[in-house]
């Protein structure tokens, strides 16, 4: 039953952070017609815009891709319980294990993007685009980092630090919460 277990959990995180990718992009205002960001938005809009009618942005905040997050969180717990036979979930629960995991991928999430933005700039010459909306949703995160910093030789340890922090707080959270 865990191969089952895997399976819906890698299933579920994957769709999840698209729709949390979509949420970061629209907040950082990434480039829209950038080719990465067009799969994200293309993946995610059949749902999306028809939650857009019913919720109106709040400033910056897309409402309605934050619902859909913590949608798709609780399908995902409901799926679960669903195949593993676990006890009845009350609504209440459910949205605050939603929230949890929401939060849980958000770090996970911004996690990756560092590492990916890291192996790109080793690699990449500088022309992909996806290294262009990487380097906007970073970017916040990086240069105060940076400004505090000292000099190491043009070596950019930034990324790790930011690492280490969110680590620091899926730890902090797991000894609070106990879920992580």
């Amino acid at each position: 039953m865990s191969s089952v277990q895997f399976l819906i959990d890698f299933v579920f995180n994957i769709y999840l952070m698209v729709v949390l990718l979509r949420l970061w992009l629209q907040f950082a205002r990434a480039d829209f017609y950038n080719p990465f960001s067009q799969f994200v938005v293309k993946a995610t809009q059949p749902i999306v815009a028809p939650m857009r009618r019913v919720l109106p942005s709040i400033g910056r905040l897309d409402t309605a891709t934050l619902v859909f997050a913590l949608l798709v969180a609780g399908l995902k717990v409901v799926t679960l319980n669903m195949v593993l036979g676990g006890t009845s979930l009350n609504v209440l629960s459910l949205v605050v294990v939603s929230f949890v995991i929401v939060i849980k991928e958000i770090l996970t999430l911004v996690m990756y993007v560092l590492i990916l933005r890291a192996i790109m700039s080793w690699v990449s010459q500088g022309r992909n685009p996806m290294e262009l909306v990487l380097s906007q949703l970073t970017e916040p995160m990086l240069a105060p980092i940076r400004k505090r910093m000292p000099e190491m030789g043009g070596l950019d340890l930034s990324v790790m630090v930011v690492i280490f922090l969110l680590l620091f707080i899926q730890k902090l959270l797991g000894d609070l919460f106990g879920i992580f």
